[in-house]
């Protein structure tokens, strides 16, 4: 099957694209032709037309989030590009904008310029150094042939973008929270309504995620038939930027086409598992979802396709981690309810009192020390979630779902032997630890 590539170029994180080879590749052309052609409204149609969703793990029309900003809306206005990729397990930003940082500049301009705004913030994690640097150079390279900064190409539009290295909590990557972290406030996501209409100090902003924004010059340039195409099926537009790690020969970031099963993309682009080791279930895409047993093995890797499994299956940023039948699931997902809980920022009661809750629960069982009324205990905990201010604790609840309801043997096991049936408890040995590792998966 022909995959076309206009992202990763088949490179690796050390290979930075220089704006001169970005602008080989086509770079900068959807930016005139946007400006030279097209209307911002032509610009905002043209992406609602192309399917593209939201790449930072809700997967909300990129087009349609656009739309609500009202064209009487005040000014000045601003433009967010979302790099923070705090959860465990993902990468495919870090890697993106290490390889190609033009492509995502050419995004926020041409976002600006559909949305009228003046100025844009690329807002990344602290871990993150030699990202925030490469996309200086970048913006640096950018300005001075005039494709950022005054009257852009000649025109009379104007946008300039400025990278803010992010304080480095989970919560900063929920957009709301992220807009309270830009104006050097705690990060609650307690913003009511839309940004559109009131977000960085209090004016329109719009907050996409860096592969989000990526696609659009691409978008642009090459028509949205031409995006739609690019997917395995209808509602699968698009290209996709999957990261995998775990248990696997071959972890790393493959731009494939969106709806690519993940049997293919564990056996053909992550070397398959090791000899000895078997799948027995995987995150689909970050430590907040729900994990993918085998019965799931050959499911299109896509929004509506893990959507349509179940009411509490969620695709997320597409960042895989799969585990093997020696890996203790109570452990694994005790081992997320630690990061979750310690991650939250405390605003609302169901995630500041209910996670901790989780978490002890979970450790008890793993310890040995678990009761069986311990389960509808975390089944109403689970339930009470969704009841949360933002997606933080309903997404950390996600695989305590799964554990519960597909693998409770596992779980009960646990209960009645008094302790882990699971020999191998060494850390090194835990592929969720492996995948959260900063360096390479």
């Amino acid at each position: 099957m022909r995959r076309e590539k206009f992202l990763l170029h088949d490179r690796e994180e050390d290979q930075t694209m220089t704006l001169d080879e970005y602008r080989e590749t086509g770079g900068y052309q959807g930016l005139e032709k946007a400006l030279r052609k097209y209307s911002p409204g032509e610009v905002k149609k043209v992406v609602l037309d192309s399917g593209l969703r939201g790449h930072g793990g809700a997967g909300f029309p990129t087009g349609r989030k656009w739309g609500f900003l009202r064209e009487d809306a005040p000014h000045p206005r601003y433009i967010v590009a979302n790099t923070d990729e705090m959860e465990p397990g993902t990468f495919k930003d870090r890697t993106l904008v290490s390889i190609n940082p033009h492509t995502v500049v050419e995004g926020m301009v041409i976002t600006a310029y559909a949305n009228a705004a003046q100025k844009g913030y690329f807002f990344v994690r602290p871990s993150y150094e030699q990202v925030a640097l490469k996309v200086g150079r970048a913006l640096k390279e950018a300005r001075e042939a005039g494709f950022i900064g005054r009257k852009i190409l000649g025109t009379n539009f104007s946008f300039d973008i400025v990278v803010h290295r992010s304080a480095g909590r989970y919560i900063c990557g929920e957009a709301k929270g992220l807009i309270h972290a830009l104006e050097g406030k705690r990060p609650h996501p307690n913003i009511e309504g839309h940004l559109t209409d009131s977000g960085l100090w209090g004016q329109p902003t719009i907050v996409n995620n860096a592969e989000t924004l990526a696609y659009v010059p691409h978008i642009v340039r090459n028509g949205p038939d031409w995006f739609r195409k690019l997917g395995r099926h209808d509602k699968a537009p698009g290209n996709k930027i999957y990261s995998i790690s775990g248990r696997v020969n071959r972890p790393g970031v493959f731009e494939l086409p969106f709806g690519t099963p993940l049997s293919e993309i564990i056996e053909e682009h992550a070397g398959g598992m090791p000899s000895g080791y078997e799948y027995k279930a995987c995150l689909p895409g970050g430590a907040s979802t729900r994990y993918l047993s085998g019965k799931y093995y050959d499911v299109p890797m896509d929004f509506d396709s893990i959507a349509d499994i179940g009411p509490d299956f969620r695709f997320g940023t597409g960042a895989i981690m799969v585990l093997d039948q020696k890996t203790c699931l109570v452990a694994a997902t005790l081992n997320l309810m630690q990061f979750f809980t310690r991650e939250s920022c405390g605003w609302c009661t169901p995630c500041r009192e209910g996670l901790p809750y989780i978490e002890d629960l979970l450790r008890r069982i793993e310890n040995g020390e678990g009761r069986e009324d311990f389960i509808p205990l975390l089944r109403e905990m689970c339930g009470h979630m969704p009841k949360a201010y933002c997606a933080f604790a309903p997404g950390a609840a996600a695989p305590v779902i799964a554990l519960l309801e597909d693998f409770a043997e596992e779980v009960h096991e646990h209960i009645s032997q008094k302790k882990c049936p699971f020999e191998h408890r060494a850390r090194d040995n835990w592929p969720l630890n492996r995948a959260s590792e900063s360096g390479k998966p």
